[in-house]
């Protein structure tokens, strides 16, 4: 496995960062999980958009363009001469010294992995994923914006551990007002009376790209979707309900806090999504391998 760090590749064993990173020692930093398939990269543009959205909330600049980047992201597959996977591609503030300062940080460092990755198994896309209420919060605006993809995953990492400690395949985030927010790493949708829903940004959902391309599936297919507070009796008395995200893609979810979501079963209208979303991916995207 080849790496990219600051313009240079070094195999697994190799690829190392200063232990003072403000990355590794604060959480200072944000991050893109970007998936290919078939040889093209899904979405890199819109990933790219929130990547440097991201760094422009936190104050960083990155000394690279965008160019650069898309192509140091490219060459890493190729490097690592894969069709289909995952790239994790990090920004962080650099090495500095151990006070909190980004000021002692002279320049950022940027990591780009290429990889596999399975977030559920074959048999949670079939039958669907059960889901659970976290008391861990989303986090508030007032503190960091979540639409900030930051290094920062603490909050998510305990309401995950909560879901896992329940049984539960994913667990559902709500903000301080106690409405929806998102799941641990995914953007909550439902369906009610043919109807989609999903919680608005200003809720602290993270403007996911999978969740942009369900946006426009909708519209392609005439359902009509909109983003209005939902709370967790929304998610109980929904006909159907489906998480999405770059490493998740579109999945199911069955049942909720003990209660079954609809008939139990994936529905209709989900299925349909996640066709024309398998669709997409397999014929769409930023060629890797140009010939």
């Amino acid at each position: 496995m080849q790496i990219y760090i600051d313009g240079n590749f070094y195999d697994k064993d190799n690829a190392k960062i200063s232990v003072f990173d403000h990355g590794l020692l604060y959480g200072d930093g944000v991050f893109e999980g970007i998936r290919f398939y078939n040889g093209r990269v899904f979405r890199l543009e819109e990933h790219l958009d929130r990547l440097f959205d991201s760094a422009r909330a936190i104050w960083m600049v990155p000394p690279w363009s965008r160019e650069e980047i898309l192509e140091a992201t490219l060459e890493t597959i190729r490097r690592n001469d894969l069709r289909d996977g995952y790239i994790r591609l990090v920004v962080t503030r650099g090495a500095g010294d151990l006070g909190l300062s980004p000021t002692k940080c002279p320049r950022p460092s940027i990591i780009i992995i290429a990889s596999k990755i399975t977030l559920y198994p074959p048999e949670m896309y079939e039958n669907g994923l059960v889901l659970v209420t976290c008391s861990s919060r989303r986090v508030a605006h007032g503190a960091i914006s979540p639409m900030v993809k930051s290094l920062n995953y603490l909050n998510n990492i305990m309401a995950k551990i909560e879901s896992l400690h329940a049984g539960a395949g994913e667990g559902v985030m709500l903000n301080e007002q106690g409405y929806v927010s998102e799941c641990t790493g995914d953007n909550l949708f439902i369906i009610k009376k043919g109807r989609i829903f999903t919680p608005p940004t200003s809720a602290g959902a993270l403007a996911g790209v999978t969740r942009g391309v369900v946006l426009e599936i909708a519209a392609e297919f005439g359902i009509e979707l909109s983003e209005p507070n939902l709370t967790r009796y929304d998610v109980y008395t929904a006909d159907e309900c489906f998480l999405t995200g770059t490493a998740a893609e579109v999945i199911a979810a069955v049942r909720y806090d003990d209660r079954p979501i609809g008939s139990g079963a994936p529905g209709p209208v989900t299925l349909r999504i996640m066709q024309r979303f398998q669709e997409l991916t397999a014929t769409t995207g930023t060629a890797i391998y140009v010939t």
